[in-house]
């Protein structure tokens, strides 16, 4: 029986591209291995505060690391997204 070309490219392909997804994964380290800070551009007891401080919490505790909240305030909120840009 003599398949057509198209199904045989279309296996590679698909065979290709779930080797390539599945290899890198079994070579990756933890992410994160160190403390990821969360810059919240707002000032602290602010609803963003909260809400990141909730957040980063349940992030931290599912990932097992910390993750900091560190309120940088002022200029509608482009000093906690200039250093965000910075990073």
């Amino acid at each position: 029986m003599r398949v057509p070309t198209s199904t045989t490219v279309a296996i590679a392909v698909l065979t290709a591209s779930v080797w390539s997804t599945t290899c890198p994964a079994q070579s990756a380290t933890a992410y994160p291995s160190k403390p990821v800070k969360v810059i919240v551009g707002f000032p602290p007891a602010s609803g963003a505060d909260i809400m990141a401080r909730v957040i980063a919490q349940r992030v931290g505790d599912a990932l097992g690391q910390q993750f900091p909240v560190d309120n940088r305030p002022g200029a509608g909120s482009s000093i906690g997204a200039g250093i965000v840009a910075k990073s």
